[in-house]
């Protein structure tokens, strides 16, 4: 595998027109849009202008198709695997009203994934929320989830890449923890697939939540579900919609049947115009190879952390290499003040409690990642 070559970055960098004018370091908030998504989104609009409905039958249930084949081949399942949802909160409610408890009331999740998360059982009175805390601040030991993961255990519902800190889950051996209990293995996964290498059939959990609207480049409104294939027909969610309908053009008042497949948990009609962007904005980023991305990824993350260690900067980062993702947290007792600062350089990073958080993506040079390193070394007044 070969790095980028200067003039393919440049080629690649030039499908990104916000890197002309901004230092763009905040994918883990947003990716940022490429040529390649527009010019989907603007076949949908000429077909809306010049077919109206008629393009539902002749293009856009195609997009759709085309769309999961897509996120299945980049987490590493089937297309029949993959639902399209609106949101990763309406994923796991998905999930969570689907399966049968089975007498069991625990969910295990951690004091580091994104609320969302464990907000899903929050909710429910029945259910206690076992919370697992960070030894260091940065991750959690697997060793962790063995020891209160147990008969009562009805889910483990964790992250693969935790937001505030980037660290990185062994999602196979937390899979393998929930599976020899008899529980479910749930995990969040929307910040993790376009910046690391994914693949759900290989880790053996049991539901993976993922979208377009970070590292994929996609925008908002629609979110991935993977379901393991040998779990679909078992599991009948007490909601539904037209397109979990096995025949859903014919339109039968007084009869249903889930779809044999992932479809059963989609939730009405998606998005179209984010299916459009997120098909251009993977299209754009799968370009130059999916391996050479994640090894970019790498380089640039490493670059980022060293140079802040070296500007004397603290950071809350993971020791091992091998943990770390594409976010950086950079310790700074004003984190918002200076992000507003960094935005007045046209450097684009975004914040959170204690921290600035940096995130290079394939798109990104070492001059910008120098450059957010100096500034940040530099502080303001």
């Amino acid at each position: 595998m070969s790095a980028l070559s200067p003039p393919e970055l440049e080629r690649l960098r030039a499908r990104f027109p916000i890197l002309d004018r901004r230092t763009y370091l905040n994918s883990c908030s947003l990716g940022a849009l490429s040529l390649d998504a527009e010019a989907y989104l603007d076949d949908f609009r000429a077909r809306w202008h010049t077919m109206g409905a008629s393009a539902w039958y002749e293009h856009w249930m195609g997009r759709l198709d085309q769309l999961r084949e897509r996120v299945a081949t980049l987490h590493g399942a089937g297309a029949t695997e993959i639902a399209l949802l609106p949101s990763t909160s309406a994923a796991l409610t998905v999930v969570a009203e689907s399966v049968p408890t089975r007498g069991r009331n625990r969910v295990v999740c951690t004091t580091l994934d994104f609320p969302t998360l464990p907000y899903q059982w929050l909710v429910k009175p029945e259910i206690e929320v076992v919370f697992l805390d960070s030894h260091d601040g940065v991750g959690i030991d697997p060793q962790q989830f063995a020891d209160v993961v147990d008969d009562r255990t009805l889910f483990v519902a964790t992250s693969h890449v935790f937001f505030s800190t980037g660290f990185v889950q062994d999602i196979r051996t937390i899979g393998d923890i929930a599976r020899r209990a008899g529980a479910w293995s749930l995990i969040d996964g929307y910040q993790a697939p376009g910046q690391i290498p994914v693949d759900v059939r290989a880790a053996g959990v049991d539901f993976y939540t993922s979208g377009p609207l970070k590292w994929l480049c996609g925008g908002p409104g629609l979110s991935y579900l993977f379901v393991r294939d040998d779990l679909i027909q078992a599991l009948r969610p007490p909601f539904t919609s037209w397109f979990a309908a096995k025949d859903q053009f014919a339109f039968e008042v007084d009869r249903f049947e889930f779809r044999d497949d992932a479809r059963r948990f989609e939730m009405g009609t998606p998005a179209l115009p984010t299916v459009h962007t997120a098909l251009g904005g993977q299209e754009a980023l799968a370009s130059v190879g999916w391996e050479r991305v994640f090894e970019r990824v790498r380089l640039l993350t490493n670059r980022l952390i060293e140079g802040c260690l070296a500007r004397g900067l603290s950071l809350r980062v993971h020791d091992d290499p091998a943990r770390r993702s594409g976010i950086v947290m950079v310790s700074h007792p004003d984190p918002a003040g200076m992000v507003r600062h960094l935005d007045e350089m046209d450097i684009v990073v975004d914040h959170r409690p204690g921290h600035v958080r940096v995130s290079p993506h394939v798109y990104n040079t070492e001059d910008e990642v120098d450059r957010v390193v100096d500034a940040l070394s530099r502080g303001y007044t």
